[in-house]
């Protein structure tokens, strides 16, 4: 048996901007979350986020809210790279409720758990193209902050 690692890759503030509702579908009910920027800084990688983009979340009908993100960063040394990060956020009802309605909640009373994939050109950051990494998030009522691993 062969048990993974985790290495640091960096943390991730972006602010967000108010909800666009679409409504209630069959899978449950969507949103948009605009991605505006912020700051990314970690051992393997500095830069920030760019802005213009979007988290299209669905909440399901168990409560589950389902992150399907796609953004950019710009390193320090003026590399762009594309994110998509998928996941999913749920906690007990009374935690998602404080949470939804703007409340500051410790992330450990939630789960919030994605799997970031990137393109990056090729190049310094080609490593990013050749591996697995998990990431664990906390929200805020105009925020996010996230916490990148590479899969070892």
């Amino acid at each position: 048996m062969i048990k993974p690692e985790l290495e640091f890759v960096y943390e991730a503030g972006g602010e967000l901007g108010e909800p666009i509702p679409i409504g209630d579908t069959p899978d449950g009910t969507r949103r948009i979350i605009p991605i505006f920027s912020g700051p990314v800084e970690g051992p393997k990688i500095k830069g920030e986020l760019l802005g213009n983009a979007a988290d299209w979340q669905l909440t399901r009908h168990d409560g589950v809210t389902v992150a399907d993100a796609i953004y950019a960063m710009k390193t320090d040394d003026g590399v762009v790279i594309q994110i998509r990060n998928r996941g999913l956020r749920h906690g007990p009802p009374e935690v998602m409720k404080r949470l939804m309605s703007g409340e500051e909640v410790d992330p450990a009373e939630y789960y919030f758990r994605t799997i970031p994939e990137f393109i990056a050109p090729t190049g310094k950051y080609d490593w990013l193209n050749k591996s697995v990494f998990v990431c664990a998030g906390a929200r805020y009522k105009l925020g996010i902050k996230l916490w990148v691993w590479r899969v070892l």
